[in-house]
Parts: C-alpha cells; structure tokens; sequence
C-alpha cells in the first residue's frame, strides 16, 4: 500500500512539474509572439490565435494537474476492475 501511495504522490508531483514547465513555455513564447506581433502586424492581433488555443490546452494541463483527481488510473481501480470482470466471467459458466 506503501508503495502504491509513493508511486501516486509521484505521478501527481510529475502532473504539476510538467503543468508549471508548460505553463512558463507558454508566457515565453507567446510573449515573444506578441512583441513580433507588435513590431510587424500590428494592425491585426494574430498573436491571440495562439495564445487562445494553446491556452485551451495549459488549462487542461491544469485541471488534470490540480483539480481532477484522476481515479482510473490507480493499482486500486485496476484491481476493482479485474474482480469485477472476474465475477462476470465467474457467472457466465
């Protein structure tokens, strides 16, 4: 059970490192975008194109990394669902 925590803890602690590395990418390049956007089109705000869209994708990155608990993907749920399919088997014979 120890270790079956640990390797969840560990799997939530990679969710959020890899959220806060997205998420300084995201500020960087789409900061980059905007002074290009600035100097050469200014005339048209291109620059949000991206910044919508991949924002759509941190926020994902977000929600999995801080808000939903991702219950599928534990030793625990797998096990229930090997009994489960186990219990079907069991009564169709």
């Amino acid at each position: 059970m120890n270790d079956n925590l640990r390797a969840l803890a560990e799997k939530r602690a990679d969710a959020k490192i890899k959220f806060y590395k997205s998420f300084m990418i995201f500020i960087i390049v789409n900061a980059f975008l905007a002074v290009i956007n600035a100097v050469y089109t200014p005339q048209f705000w291109w620059v949000l194109f991206p910044l919508f869209f991949w924002g759509i994708g941190i926020f994902i990155k977000f929600l999995n990394a801080f808000i939903i608990e991702n219950k599928f993907n534990t030793v625990e749920y797998r096990e229930r669902k090997i009994q489960e399919e186990m219990a079907k088997l069991g009564n169709e014979s």
